[in-house]
């Protein structure tokens, strides 16, 4: 195989999939860090699931992490019992294709494995990998409980190239019909359809790194190879827990111990169903006059044509235009002033309706920001670093990355030893 992939910060990995007796449809759910305000909707999901085998066993929703304590040891012998029973079992060496449709379209990615030592959230960073928003570290401590000790990794990071040749998923993609099929299945939760096939040729391998290899060749100085489009804390906390696991191996350990890498879904931002929709603000517990007042240094004037935001409220919508940004985007301006108020109870969510069916029922206020045109994204990010936190999303809720594909981080002895 060429030595591309030694000058870059991606590899081919050994990827595990449920066996042949296990449901898809109730294995595949949707990201952890969807419907945190709507527990209705994993309660929907653990009912479809019932006794099946599922990614639903394997994770947190992030609407439960005030549980982990207890959920975390459950879901370390689950992995344990699938990989004992062959409910999961290896697939995989190489990188998988994937195409998922959704309402947006047919969207193309490749699942792979990136390497940590390549990857820096803190500010002023220029890594090659890099988060697109604000990482908030609070949020990892919660999560490195989960990935600590755990067998697996289950992933729904979206990392994203810039691509506009179409150089690197396309290619294979067009010639899909001569790879191995994995799966093929309908998703939960109105998730659409997904496929995927095995990605294991050495010529198709060459391929995609070398169209990598160009990407990178050609950045300019301080520029950006991968960004993460979702799943930024998710990618963050694979970081700290190598950090963790790094300082106790030796050099030789170090290069090559499966902790350091991390399994991620590649998009190229011009798919043209990769669709950046915009995340709102829930305020509960306030009025529209208490909004008014958290937002009142941004000089908000009511503008019906062209609105910069729209108060949700049980009386109506209410559209502003912001008369004094404080940001370049809407929601930066919003996002510093929701940030300085420090008991204020809020949640960031996907999709309109869900805004309306939240304040519809709540005593809560939705502010609806507009979506950001995504060309923009890797040049503002290279240039100012991190965007707002919360700035988009890569469609709604139910087009997220469902976790299908698992992945091994610990090493053979640490799994022999129980650990």
């Amino acid at each position: 195989m060429t030595n591309a992939f030694d000058k870059l910060c991606v590899r081919p990995g050994t990827f595990y999939l449920p066996g042949p007796q296990v449901d898809m449809k109730a294995w595949a759910v949707v990201a952890c860090d969807q419907y945190t305000a709507q527990p209705e909707k994993w309660e929907q999901a653990d009912r479809t699931v019932g006794d099946s085998p599922s990614a639903l066993r394997l994770i947190i929703p992030e609407a439960y992490l005030d549980d982990s304590d207890r959920r975390v040891p459950q879901v370390q012998a689950e992995m344990a019992r699938y990989l004992d029973t062959g409910a999961l079992r290896p697939a995989v060496n190489g990188m998988v294709l994937v195409e998922r449709e959704t309402q947006s379209g047919r969207r193309l990615g490749l699942v792979m494995t990136v390497d940590l030592e390549a990857y820096d959230f803190s500010a002023g960073s220029t890594s090659l990998i890099r988060p697109t928003e604000g990482t908030i570290v609070s949020r990892i401590p919660p999560r490195q409980k989960v990935r600590r000790q755990a067998k697996l990794e289950l992933s729904h990071v979206l990392l994203l190239c810039d691509d506009p040749k179409r150089t690197v998923i396309e290619p294979v993609y067009a010639k899909r019909d001569s790879l191995r099929p994995l799966y093929d299945t309908d998703l939960m939760l109105d998730g659409g359809h997904i496929k995927g096939w095995a990605v294991e040729d050495d010529a198709d391998l060459c391929a995609i790194a070398d169209a990598l290899l160009r990407l990178k060749n050609a950045l300019p100085s301080g520029g950006i190879l991968l960004a993460s489009g979702d799943g930024n804390h998710s990618l963050a906390t694979a970081r700290a827990h190598w950090l963790e696991v790094k300082a106790a191996l030796t050099p030789e350990e170090q290069a090559n111990h499966p902790a350091r890498f991390a399994m991620v879904e590649l998009n190229n931002i011009y798919d043209d169903a990769l669709i950046f929709e915009p995340i709102h603000r829930v305020l509960f517990g306030v009025t529209s006059e208490d909004a008014l007042r958290i937002l009142a240094d941004a000089d908000l004037i009511p503008d019906s044509v062209s609105p910069d935001l729209t108060l949700v409220t049980q009386a109506g919508d209410r559209p502003f235009r912001i008369g004094h940004p404080l940001h370049s985007l809407p929601v930066g301006t919003v996002q510093q002033l929701l940030d300085r108020q420090a008991d204020l109870r809020l949640d960031y969510v996907h999709g309109e309706d869900a805004v309306r069916q939240i304040v519809a029922k709540e005593n809560a206020v939705g502010i609806l920001l507009p979506p950001m045109d995504k060309s923009l994204l890797f040049p503002a990010v290279a240039k100012n670093g991190p965007l707002p936190r919360k700035t988009f999303s890569m469609g709604e809720a139910n087009e997220k990355r469902y976790y299908m594909e698992a992945r091994k981080i610990q090493r053979a002895s640490d799994l022999s030893e129980g650990s």
